[in-house]
């Protein structure tokens, strides 16, 4: 089923944090997903780098964005570290490791995935070899590139450390609270060299910057939660624009109810609110 979106009214924000306008794939800043970002030529391109067509689905969006962002910031070349939070199967170590990029993919323990319902799902790591399963990257490439560690991202161990860059997809809306997932973002970037980059996505809830899903298996983080995010990161030093625009083409004005479709999944409804994916980048300060 479809049902018709209405926008949130409009608030006043300090300047140096938001932007305003059609969030761009090009040139992406923390941003929510919008259907002009599916049919720029970037998005193809990337959906053809982890062999997939192109679809107006949100998830697909969040690999895009993640890759577009890392790209943007000068992160994906030969020689570079990434760390993957969360892994799953995704492709997008399998991306970064034909680019010639060092990743360490994480992702919880086999027994604790398992309670949660991810290895049913296929959404956790069983090994490395998942991550590699479209054949993106040569065997011989990605073996010496690419390792695994089981990392709960609540508690994140101090010796991970020394990346270029990190990311997680659709990932610390399960943590347990918002203000979980967004402690996780700060504990992010001390795994980064000064000036790495930090990008992941996650839910945002579209109809509600009050009442929302907190304390729970899948939280929605509001336009109040990033704004104090970026509010803190800001006043460390190190750099996040917020863009919150929801966009205003077709499937941007409607929200897709269960059983969700495989394709125009934009906006859904979880309970009584309604969310789509919600991109975080964040520039470390360069000390």
């Amino acid at each position: 089923m479809i049902k018709t979106l209405f926008r949130m009214p409009e608030r006043s924000t300090k300047a140096h944090l938001v932007v305003s306008g059609e969030p761009s794939l090009v040139h992406p800043v923390s941003q929510a997903c919008t259907q002009s970002q599916m049919t720029d030529p970037a998005y193809a391109w990337w959906c053809a780098q982890f062999r997939e067509e192109p679809r107006m689905h949100r998830k697909q969006w969040e690999f895009c964005y993640i890759l577009q962002a890392l790209a943007r910031n000068g992160m994906i070349a030969p020689g570079m570290k990434g760390l993957g939070f969360g892994v799953g199967e995704e492709p997008i170590s399998a991306v970064l490791a034909a680019r010639g990029v060092e990743i360490l993919a994480t992702d919880l323990q086999i027994e604790e995935a398992v309670a949660l319902g991810w290895v049913d799902t296929a959404q956790h790591a069983g090994n490395l070899a998942a991550l590699n399963n479209r054949a993106i990257c040569a065997p011989n490439e990605f073996n010496r590139l690419v390792s695994f560690r089981s990392l709960d991202m609540n508690a994140v161990p101090e010796d991970v450390t020394g990346f270029d860059f990190c990311w997680s997809a659709c990932a610390l809306e399960h943590l347990g609270s918002i203000n979980k997932g967004l402690q996780f973002i700060e504990r992010s970037l001390d795994c980064l060299k000064p000036g790495g980059v930090a990008v992941h996505t996650t839910e945002f809830n579209c109809s509600s910057d009050g009442e929302t899903l907190d304390n729970t298996s899948t939280v929605l983080f509001r336009r109040s939660d990033f704004l104090e995010l970026a509010g803190r990161l800001q006043a460390l030093g190190h750099e996040v624009t917020l863009n919150f625009e929801i966009g205003n083409q077709p499937l941007d004005r409607h929200i897709d109810m269960p059983p969700y479709s495989q394709d125009n999944h934009l906006k859904l409804m979880i309970e009584p609110w309604v969310t789509t994916s919600f991109g975080v980048t964040v520039r470390k300060l360069a000390l």
